[in-house]
């Protein structure tokens, strides 16, 4: 059942260069559809190499010619919390925007993604007038006393890429913190989830951020990604994505020695220990199992259980698949969304042959509802660390719950593994809490 949509504005689909909206040069488009319905939303300009390099020159020439590094941090900043604001108003739209072009429940973007947003520019809005240098006293050069000072300046260029399933949230943790440093920007937003970012930019303006400061890239990433990722304007690259896309754009940009940020992808852990009170865990356990679809480079679908409990933690994630409530992400009633797209979907269901053909014990869940648009089950099996699916991302709601016996054994298969994003730790003992921490390699851990 279709719920009732909210109202929501779409940007035009255009390219955003210079201030200005634009198609591309050659008049190249692609398709965003609606992956709940299936049904085309609109069509998106395609950016082309010749459209990311006037892309670039916008943004070289506002950096080099413009205002927005020249004038106060405190400038900047008030401008960047007068975005936070406009973002905050203009929450239901742009999480309709998620909503219709990769199926992000609409609640969850207007709580949660949308005003981590804001925050993100307010936060960075309060350190644009804060960026400061160091002074040193040096060793005296004969008679000449000597100091030395760091003055920090901003970089030039930012070319991001962002990613589907957080779109909003992600460009803003890019843009927030080069702006208030006085950089420029252009934004390669996914293919599939571009238009809220198209609004981002509108809002970024009304903001009163100057023309050129932020651009906007849509387009194929083997094409309008590819060339920014290569692009020698650029001074540095910011990339969320695959780990296989984010090898190539490290080794092209080692090529030009310009600095890269990358945050890829995650199997991320979850250590459940026998004194965890599994009464509160197991929302927590079954949201960093299913929380949007699966789609989270930071979700725990390896479900690290103590043999003296697996049991319950194995039916506490049976029952919460049960309950799972998956429909329209307008629905209020829906707890789960769609898979952004057909390509996405038939990856998580090769995934699941291969846990059935590797011989994992499939629990509950593992079939596409037979409907129209791209839903998929909540997915639980039961298998070991070696499996292909517990090695390898899959980016959808598929838990793979293994046993240990150990303290040592459940660090030891937490940290078998080629990803280190992230992993989490549930136990009652603070003590045992903070020594496992120590000896998980990732780069967060939640407890």
């Amino acid at each position: 059942m279709t719920a009732t949509r909210p109202h929501y504005d779409l940007p035009e689909p255009t390219l955003r260069i210079g201030g200005h909206h634009a198609d591309a040069r050659d008049g190249r488009t692609y398709d965003s559809y609606n992956p709940a319905t299936e049904e085309l939303v609109t069509s998106v300009a395609a950016a082309q190499p010749a459209d990311v390099d006037d892309a670039v020159a916008a943004a070289r020439r506002q950096f080099e010619e413009g205002e927005w590094s020249r004038i106060s941090g405190a400038e900047r900043g008030k401008i960047l919390s007068r975005a936070a604001d406009l973002i905050e108003q203009d929450a239901q739209n742009l999480a309709a925007l998620e909503a219709i072009e990769m199926g992000k429940l609409f609640h969850d973007s207007v709580v949660g993604d949308i005003p981590a947003a804001a925050q993100a520019f307010r936060h960075f809005a309060g350190w644009a007038d804060k960026v400061t240098g160091s002074t040193a006293l040096l060793p005296d050069f004969g008679p000449q006393r000597r100091f030395g000072y760091t003055l920090r300046q901003p970089l030039g260029v930012l070319g991001a890429i962002t990613p589907w399933n957080n779109p909003v949230l992600i460009a803003a943790w890019k843009l927030a913190p080069a702006l208030a440093a006085g950089c420029t920007a252009v934004v390669k937003p996914a293919e599939d989830a571009s238009l809220s970012t198209l609004r981002l930019a509108e809002l970024l303006t009304a903001a009163g951020i100057p023309d050129g400061v932020v651009n906007i890239v849509p387009g194929l990433g083997e094409v309008a990604g590819a060339a920014l990722a290569t692009h020698p304007g650029i001074d540095k690259i910011s990339f969320t994505g695959s780990p296989r896309v984010g090898r190539q754009i490290q080794s092209l940009a080692g090529d030009t020695f310009r600095k890269v940020t990358l945050e890829l992808g995650g199997k991320a852990p979850q250590l459940i220990f026998a004194d965890a009170d599994l009464e509160q865990s197991m929302s927590w356990i079954a949201m960093g199992s299913f929380y949007h679809q699966g789609q989270v480079c930071a979700a725990g679908t390896r479900v690290l259980a103590h043999e003296s409990i697996v049991e319950d933690v194995i039916q506490g994630l049976v029952d919460a698949a049960a309950r799972a409530r998956i429909g329209d992400p307008f629905d209020p009633d829906s707890t789960m969304g769609t898979i952004v797209n057909a390509k996405q979907l038939d990856q998580i269901l090769r995934y699941i042959d291969i846990g059935h053909t590797e011989g994992a014990d499939l629990l509950t869940g593992g079939h596409r509802l037979d409907r129209a648009g791209y839903f998929v089950e909540p997915t639980v099996f039961r298998g070991t660390n070696d499996l292909t699916i517990a090695r390898e991302e899959i980016f959808g709601p598929v838990a793979t719950v293994i046993s240990f016996t150990t303290t040592e054994e459940a660090v030891r298969l937490a940290n078998t593994t080629k990803y280190g994003l992230n992993a989490m730790i549930h136990t009652r003992d603070l003590s045992r809490a903070l020594t496992v921490t120590e000896q998980l390699r990732v780069g967060t851990v939640w407890v």
